[in-house]
């Protein structure tokens, strides 16, 4: 998969480094000339030049690219990119970064953003992730389809403890996608019993959640 990241500064480089680890090509574009470090990521392609503009990304080749990553630190440079790289090039996979969170709500399909990435809410869902049992943690929003990745512990005494995953009456418009019992990470399968303290990772619309939340912490 080719993956074209705007802003080279530390965010990006870390991003970039993670995924040629996992055998993605990658090209970072900034336009400032100290961050153009080849030598800090040496396995990805560079390009100095300023993301915002349509000739820059023309010499990225954004056309045969399957993601782009706006990384910058500026939220501003962030929706252009994402706007030119979903309406310009037609890039299947746009992923923001947003580095205020009082602008979280401009990075939407509006602006040609799949998946917006705020630092900020992700750290304070890590936080109430790791000490909430019970409670319907939002660690992602998804633009497309108002759905967010949601994250709930199973408690103790739970109804649903002990029932297998294929017999749950899940809410419309939400999937299990993983369940984390222990150290191993478990694809779900109809037959998996949901044990008490299983973290269950889902996809669900918005408006699904509140149910959601009810149904995993229903007691017999």
């Amino acid at each position: 998969m080719r993956v074209v990241i705007a802003g080279a500064g530390a965010v990006g480089r870390s991003v970039a480094n993670e995924l040629l680890e996992n055998g993605h090509e990658v090209l970072l574009i900034d336009k400032d000339p100290t961050k153009v470090s080849v030598e800090r990521v040496p396995s990805a392609e560079w390009l100095l030049a300023d993301a915002c503009e349509i000739t820059s990304l023309d010499e990225a080749a954004l056309e045969r690219c399957q993601v782009v990553i706006a990384a910058s630190g500026d939220d501003k440079v962030n929706l252009v990119v994402s706007l030119l790289a979903k309406t310009e090039y037609g890039v299947p996979r746009v992923v923001a970064r947003v580095n205020h969170p009082a602008n979280e709500w401009l990075f939407n399909d509006s602006w040609g953003v799949d998946v917006a990435v705020s630092t900020p809410r992700l750290m304070s869902a890590l936080v109430e992730e790791a000490v909430s049992v019970g409670d319907l943690v939002r660690l992602l929003r998804f633009s497309q389809g108002d759905a967010n990745l949601v994250e709930l512990t199973l408690p103790e005494g739970a109804a649903l403890v002990g029932t297998r995953v294929g017999e749950v009456a899940w809410p419309q418009e939400t999937a299990l996608v993983t369940i984390i019992r222990g150290s191993r990470v478990m694809v779900p399968d109809p037959d998996d019993a949901l044990a008490p303290g299983d973290e269950l990772l889902f996809v669900a619309a918005t408006h699904q959640e509140e149910e959601l939340e009810r149904l995993l912490t229903a007691r017999p």
